[in-house]
Order: structure tokens, then sequence, then C-alpha cells
């Protein structure tokens, strides 16, 4: 019957697989959100229509009415005086107009435009990367507490049976008051340990739906199994960082960016060719009240072109200033790639060297468990036989769950190192999980 109930436990609590998680943030993380909306306005930015290349068109209406008096007083003769002149007017016409030729300020605007759009792909991808990183952080951090909490329980088990062994020895006086109080502090302890995990494991669920950005229910539990990726040697890891990291390759487009700004800039040396054309119509319609038969109207309807040049012969030194801070920021750009690239030569080489020490570490670690496991089954068999006492019994139990605890961090700590370790290299999104 406890088997049955403990089956049914299990199957009642669903299991979020590591690869569930990552296409639940992907679709849900609010960065991600944000910055595929980013990547749709710089392709909005990108695209032809903000780029200056297709002709403007319009067109205008209109209509006017003017009631007046007019008084003409020639230099020989009477004046002429007429009241109530009405005059009515209309027009309407289309206009194009379009640059031919502008210093080739918007070839290059345009090609900075297209560089941004590839920019924020790649911001997309830091993006993706953290939330990666952040994601299997927080998951990893619930399968470790998932282990321990497991351990502790356990343990507290164990720390259970002793108190009974205590309490029928002090009832058949086999031992001291002391050894009962020992056993009871030990079950205390061991309890507000558990509890303070099972906060923990609570919490870390309730900071795991925020990065998965959905209302998931905690009743879950995670995968504890942990599969490590074979790596290249260091000098293909490093080869591939320069080639690949998305910090690097940001850089570069930003330096292309630059480069493009200071051709643009150069445009403001040049003429700029402009056409425009008009297809319209007019008609004024003028009407005398002295003379209800005199009613004058002219009309047009035709078609109006030209072509204009203008060159900014000199601005004041505008331009040469735009020009002189765009290469400066270009310069600026290519001294923060040698930074960066130090920067992330100098991670690697830590990253690396910390990932081959924690699976070491990992490897004695599995060892001290199995060492200590022989040391606690044995203390156990010589504390029931009396050959130990509750001090000597407590610390051997001390020492596995320590152990217990130790393979559990070093398992998930070296996955975690491993991850920043591909994040550098720039294939952490073609891990598979």
């Amino acid at each position: 019957m406890l088997l049955v109930l403990v089956t049914i436990q299990v199957s009642a609590q669903d299991i979020l697989t590591k690869k569930e998680a990552l296409q639940i943030a992907l679709e849900n993380n609010y960065g991600v959100k944000m910055a595929n909306n980013n990547v749709e306005i710089a392709k909005n930015n990108s695209s032809i229509y903000n780029s200056k290349y297709l002709p403007t068109v319009s067109t205008n209406a209109g209509a006017n009415y003017s009631n007046t008096d007019q008084e003409i007083e020639p230099q020989i003769g009477d004046v002429n005086k007429t009241n109530g002149v009405i005059t009515n007017s209309y027009n309407a016409s289309i206009n194009l107009n379009y640059t031919l030729f502008d210093g080739l300020n918007r070839k290059y605007n345009y090609k900075q435009l297209k560089e941004a759009y590839n920019l924020s792909e790649l911001q997309v991808r830091e993006a993706i990367e953290n939330m990666y990183l952040q994601l299997f952080s927080v998951y990893f951090q619930i399968a470790r507490l998932s282990e321990n909490t497991n351990n502790l329980q356990e343990a507290l088990e164990v720390s259970k049976q002793r108190l009974k062994r205590a309490q029928f020895q002090y009832e058949y006086g086999q031992s001291n008051k002391l050894e009962l109080l020992n056993a009871q502090v030990d079950v205390n302890n061991d309890s507000i340990n558990l509890i303070s995990a099972n906060q923990q494991y609570s919490n870390s669920k309730r900071n795991l739906n925020i990065i998965l950005g959905t209302k998931k229910n905690s009743d879950y539990s995670v995968e504890t199994d942990v599969n490590f990726t074979t790596l290249i040697t260091f000098d293909e890891l490093l080869t591939k960082t320069q080639e690949n990291n998305v910090i690097l390759l940001q850089n570069e487009k930003n330096i292309a960016i630059n480069e493009f700004n200071i051709k643009a800039n150069k445009a403001g040396y040049l003429p700029t060719v402009g056409l425009s054309s008009s297809y319209g119509w007019n008609e004024n319609i003028n009407k005398n009240p002295a003379n209800q038969f005199q009613t004058l109207s002219n009309s047009s309807l035709g078609l109006n072109a030209g072509i204009n040049l203008s060159w900014n012969v000199f601005d004041g030194g505008t331009t040469k200033t735009r020009v002189a801070n765009a290469k400066i920021a270009l310069e600026n750009q290519k001294i923060l790639k040698e930074q960066q690239l130090e920067t992330i030569d100098n991670a690697i080489k830590n990253t690396y060297e910390l990932y081959q020490n924690t699976l070491f570490i990992l490897q004695a670690q599995k060892q001290n468990v199995i060492t200590t496991q022989n040391n606690f089954d044995r203390t156990e068999e010589r504390y029931k036989l009396g050959q130990v006492t509750s001090i000597e019994f407590r610390q051997a139990q001390i020492n596995l769950l320590n152990a217990q605890n130790a393979v559990s961090n070093a398992k998930y700590d070296a996955k975690l190192i491993e991850l920043e370790l591909l994040q550098l290299t720039g294939d952490l999104l073609n891990v598979e999980f």
C-alpha cells in the first residue's frame, strides 16, 4: 500500500524538463519579447520606405472668394469707383518631387540602417543567451535544492530512528538523559534545515516562473540528471570565440555603422540635385456688379516640371565638424574592440581553467560520497552494538550529508560553468538539452 501511494504521488507531480523550460521561456520571457520588438523596429527602419530613395507625391486643392470695393484714379479723367467686385478662384494639382543626387547621403544612411538591423539581431541573440544562463542558473538551483532536500529528509529519518532508540535506552536505564537530549536537539536541527531547504525550494520555483514569463503551477519537479558536453581543445575554443562571440560580432557591426556615418556626413561637401513636377488646374472668375454682363474668367490646365541644383559651398564648418566627430567615434569603437578582445580572451582562459578544476572536484566528491557512505554504514552498525558514541555517529551522519550536498553542488556548478564557456565561444544556442 505504501509503494502504491508513493507511486501515485510521484506521477501526480509534473516534471518540467530542461527542453520544455527553454521552449516556454523563448515564447514568454519578457526580455526576449522586447528584444524581438526592437528587431521589428530596426527592420522597419531599414526598409525601402525609410531610405529616401522613393519620390514624394502630394496633392493640393483650394477655393477662394473675395468681395472688394475698387477705386481707380487715372492721371487724366474722373475717379472710377466700383463696389462689390466678386472674384472666385479654384485650383487643384498633383505634385511629384524626387531627389536625383544628394551627395550619396541617402546611400550611406541606408547602409547604416541595414547594419543597425543586423546589430539588432545580434542583440536578440545576446538577450537569448543571457536568458539561457539565467534560466538554467535558477533551474539547476531547483534541482540542487531538490537533491539537498531529499538528503536532508533521509538525515531527518535517521535522526528520528536514533531518537527512538535513545528513548528506549533511557527508559530501560541503558543510557543517561544527555544521550536523549542530544538526539532531540539533532532531530530539531534536521527539521529546521529541512524546513529552510523547502522554503528555498519554493522560492526558486517562483523565481523560475518569472524567467519563464508564465504563472506555472508550482507543483512540479525538475530534471536532476546532467550531461556534460565534450569540448574541443582550448586553442580551438579560443579561435571559435574570436569568430563567433556575440559581443565581438556586435562590435564589428558598430564599426561598420560608424564607417558609413563618416561617408554620410561627407555628403555635405557635395551638391544636391532634385526633380520636381506638377500637373494642375487653375480658374479665376471676376464679376463686375456695375455690368452684370461683364464677367471675366480665365483657366489653365497643364504640366510643369523642373530640375534644381543646390550647393552649400560653405556652411560655417558644420559638415567638417560632423566628419571629424564621426572619425573620433569610429576610433573609439576600434579601441573598444581591442579592450573587448583582451577581456574575452582573459575570460575564456579563466572559465576554461575553472571548468577543468570543477570537473576534477566533482569526481573527487563522488569518491568522497562512496567513502563517507561506507563509513556511515559501519558506524551505524557499531552504534547499534554500542561500540561508538552518539556523537561519533552524528559526525558520520553529518559527513555523509555534507559529501552528498558537495556532489550536488559540484555537478550543477560544473554545468553552469560549461554553459558560460559555450556562451563565450558562441555555441550556447546549439546545445541540446
